[in-house]
């Protein structure tokens, strides 16, 4: 495929808040048991890509994700790990990577992704195009998209969406426009050099930058040189890239045209729809608005291109950059979605370890995780959870859609509900959780009853 894969794998994200930790950054958070950065790796491997520049955010973070990445996949993938400072963005990070990036086409992915789209068709239709950024999009989830995490259970109608804008030409092919987050609630401004050249636009407000997208090389490090304020590869390069797509350098009487597309000097009857549609397999209207209006080249504009791969809405797609979407994700890849987990489901749909040891009378469902290790009293009930490994587990203890990470000690008689609970938290008896998280390492006192909230031990300065 001859790509250069970019993996951004964060730091230690403030949003996934008391999630990560000092030993947890968020590409190491777990996904059934398995950090959410191997799903990214696999997916990719299982796609014949085994080359990768994982990006990751502070020193610390990249020393504890490299140490992992070594250990998992010795002799298996060749990674290089990357170090750059905290909070510089996508764009950022990858500035400061710049000469690491060699290969004609870079392909750039989250590495808080969990998807099972190829990555080969967001390459294909890169290759196909000769085009200067091809952006993966997918179907936003029934609960609003992933850029600002996905909602369960009652929260789903309480939480409105933030969607994005897309303007799209009609082979679905090309990318018009794009406007997110507080861009949406503007009026739609296309420049007319677009409208013109394409002659009608689909907008979709249906689909979600899936954070997967495949740029040629040069393009991007001149955009990230010229452009040194940008953070941002959705906010910022992509919607650049998109108003700039038929931005000329020259125009037809040698004036300088504006990055808006209104070229000083440019005649208004650039191509008709007419002309666009008379044969099915014309060229693109890239390269119609390049021959100029009367289908010459005797001054061709500079052009570039912006496109788009569509996923299949059966596809499954979706970024872990919320708590909430940690809790629906763990729940999907055990569940709805157990293809991508990797793992073999039990005829009664759920995975118990061969080590784990299980009480009398405990009851562990389907779409259930019981992790290596881990031990379970007598008369417990299991629910649409996650267990971690090496936890240790009292008697009449009920865990309802939640997850639990590893070494947890839970006393007998405690319930716990929507809940995350890190690595290495001790419960004592009769500990009641609804809708809360709990750092790692932090002890609940008994009896005591929690909901809706953080619990955490203060972070030495």
């Amino acid at each position: 495929m001859d790509f250069q894969v970019v993996v951004l794998a964060g730091g230690f994200s403030k949003s996934l808040v008391p999630l990560v930790s000092k030993d947890v950054p968020k590409a190491l958070l777990p996904v059934a048991n398995r950090p959410v950065l191997s799903y990214v790796l696999e997916h990719f491997e299982e796609n014949n890509l085994k080359d990768f520049i994982v990006v990751v955010e502070g020193e610390s973070a990249a020393l504890l994700v490299g140490g992992w990445i070594s250990n998992a996949y010795v002799d298996r993938l060749h990674v290089e790990v990357a170090a750059v400072p905290e909070d510089v963005g996508t764009a950022g990070a990858l500035r400061a990577i710049d000469r690491h990036l060699t290969a004609k086409d870079i392909l750039v992915v989250s590495g808080d992704l969990i998807s099972d789209i190829p990555p080969g068709a967001v390459a294909a239709a890169h290759r196909r195009h000769d085009a200067a950024v091809t952006a993966m999009l997918c179907s936003t989830p029934v609960s609003g998209p992933s850029e600002s995490g996905s909602s369960g259970g009652k929260d789903k109608a309480k939480k409105p969406a933030h969607h994005n804008i897309i303007g799209l030409d009609p082979t679905k092919q090309f990318l018009l426009h794009v406007a997110a987050g507080a861009e949406v609630e503007k009026d739609i401004r296309v420049q007319k050099s677009i409208l013109r050249a394409v002659g009608q636009m689909e907008i979709r407000a249906d689909l979600m930058d899936a954070h997967m997208y495949a740029f040629k090389r040069t393009v991007l490090q001149e955009v990230l040189n010229k452009k040194e304020t940008f953070l941002s590869l959705r906010r910022d390069v992509l919607p650049y890239l998109v108003r700039s797509q038929l931005r000329s350098e020259l125009s037809q009487n040698g004036a300088v045209a504006e990055e808006n597309g209104n070229s000083k000097g440019v005649s208004d009857s650039t191509i008709m729809l007419s002309q666009l549609l008379t044969n099915a397999s014309t060229q693109s209207f890239h390269e119609l608005y390049a021959l100029g209006p009367d289908g010459t080249a005797l001054s061709p504009r500079k052009t570039h291109k912006c496109c788009v791969h569509i996923a299949s809405k059966s596809n499954y797609c979706v970024r872990l950059n919320s708590i909430q979407a940690f809790s629906d994700i763990n729940r999907d890849v055990i569940g709805d979605a157990s293809h991508l987990s990797g793992y073999s489901f039990s005829p009664q749909n759920n995975i118990i370890h061969p080590t784990a040891e299980l009480g009398s009378k405990t009851t562990v469902g389907p779409h259930c995780m019981l992790g290596e290790g881990s031990q379970m009293g007598d008369k417990c009930s299991v629910k649409k959870s996650v267990i971690g490994r090496h936890c240790r587990i009292g008697s009449n203890v009920k865990v309802v859609n939640s997850v639990i990470m590893d070494h947890v000690t839970i006393g007998d008689g405690c319930s716990i509900q929507g809940s995350v609970v890190c690595s290495n938290v001790q419960l004592q008896e009769r500990v009641v959780l609804r809708d809360c998280q709990v750092g790692a390492g932090y002890v609940v006192s008994s009896g005591s009853e929690h909901k809706g909230e953080s619990l955490a031990k203060k972070e030495k300065q």
